[in-house]
């Protein structure tokens, strides 16, 4: 039975779910809100702000949609999936409750220490006063600063001394540049190790774990420059091995559904766990309540599953029976961005080379776009600081890095900016396994 469909958000990370949602027999009409230009190829757009709520829940109801996907944080937290439930409309993603667990740092810190999940050690603080003094006390650096609320990715400060923290703390909590986010903040020691991607479905019940991924978040080669949302991806993640997975679903994804459904929050949908693999083991460093970007770019053309029926069974709570299986290969994602980004960037530069928004003729490569505009005339145009996600997958990381490159040199606009190394420290991880 064709299934209506409506995916909530606009950037790469929609795009991939609308790609392989589309893959599925029982995918219908499929629309996205905002979406945006490119995005346009593969679904109907509809201009409606992802954080209004209550037009979004309007929209779908007049629409009549069998099925929304809300793909992005600040609807999830703001409650979409509640307010959709509440008008008979089944949804993937957390209700507000869940939500949580990405919308306040606090929570999950408290949750983590409360049912012995392994993270950094933390305190939590809402005066700036007494941040310091516990800064100086515990005299570690560097040390790591995080506002409390959604802060877009980019409320995280490492501070290598004690003049660094004391003007991260003006910061965030006197200057409030991340508005209310900055509150409460949570003081964290700073964990060394490989970082590694898990995103995961569960139904509350069961956690059926996706495959690993690997996240280059500064803007400039040798991991140089400063965070941005991601410059490229790569999956597997080397790092992440059978021996390492299996600690964590023991110590870590079990034990953090089951903490959710102890605090009477039982969460559904994508839980994904940003995890630090230190000298003494994994630990999380931050939980997602949705499915990472631009992890999903590399993760779901992975995917050999139907996505919507695994979907739908974390919304009904029958995971259990449904087969979630990754291909053997590997995949990976070089981000073409605007220049400048993640500072000033200028929009609406005509991007070449593609046409109906992918690259003719090339096999196992998909380009999603983040940040696209057409224009009246029909010129598709950059809209946005990340603009294009090029994948490609292969039997092996070299062959899937090649040819993700290879594909993304066919693509030009004004000052394209994308990095040189994406997947470089994995291949040295996998050459030092061999």
């Amino acid at each position: 039975m064709a299934e209506k469909i409506l995916v909530v958000g606009g950037g790469g990370r929609e795009h991939a779910i609308i790609k392989a949602l589309k893959k599925s027999p029982d995918c219908g009409e499929i629309w996205c809100a905002p979406g945006n230009g490119g995005i346009s190829y593969d679904a109907k757009c509809k201009n409606i702000k992802s954080t209004d709520v209550d037009t979004m829940v309007g929209f779908a109801v007049e629409e009549k949609f069998d099925y929304v996907v809300v793909a992005q944080d600040d609807p999830l937290a703001l409650g979409m999936v509640d307010a959709l439930a509440a008008v008979g409309i089944p949804a993937f993603g957390p209700d507000k409750a869940a939500a949580r667990i990405e919308a306040s740092k606090v929570f999950s810190k408290d949750l983590m220490k409360k049912y012995g999940i392994p993270t950094a050690k933390y305190e939590t603080f809402d005066d700036p006063a007494k941040v310091m003094e516990y800064i100086k006390a515990e005299g570690k650096y560097p040390v790591v600063i995080k506002a409390d609320g959604l802060a877009l990715g980019k409320g995280v400060l490492i501070c290598e001394n004690e003049q660094q923290a004391a003007d991260g703390v003006k910061e965030i909590m006197l200057d409030k540049k991340f508005g209310a986010s900055g509150n409460h903040v949570v003081v964290e020691e700073f964990l060394t190790g490989p970082e590694v991607s898990v995103l995961s479905f569960t139904d509350g019940k069961v956690v059926k774990p996706m495959v690993s991924s690997m996240d280059h978040k500064r803007a400039n080669d040798h991991d140089t420059g400063l965070n941005t949302g991601g410059m490229g991806t790569i999956a597997p993640n080397p790092y992440y091995t059978p021996e390492v997975a299996a600690e964590c679903m023991e110590k870590i994804f079990l034990p953090t559904i089951k903490a959710m459904n102890a605090e009477g929050c039982p969460f559904k949908g994508c839980l994904y766990f940003g995890l630090m693999l230190t000298p003494d083991g994994p630990k999380v460093i931050e939980y997602n309540c949705r499915f990472g970007d631009p992890e999903t770019q590399v993760v779901l053309p992975l995917l050999e599953g139907d996505l919507l029926h695994i979907m739908q069974a974390c919304t009904n709570g029958t995971l259990e029976n449904e087969e979630v299986k990754f291909s053997d290969g590997a995949a990976a994602c070089v981000i073409l961005a605007s220049g400048g980004y993640p500072v000033a960037y200028e929009k609406g530069k005509p991007i070449t080379g593609l046409v109906d928004g992918q690259l003719p003729g090339e096999e196992n490569v998909t380009v999603y776009h983040s940040g696209t505009a057409i224009t009246e005339d029909g010129t598709l145009v950059t809209a946005g600081g990340r603009v294009l996600g090029v994948t490609a997958t292969g039997p092996r990381l070299t062959n899937a890095l090649s040819h993700a490159y290879e594909a993304a040199e066919k693509i030009s606009f004004e000052k394209l900016h994308k990095r040189s190394d994406i997947g470089l420290r994995a291949l040295k991880a996998l050459a030092e396994k061999e």
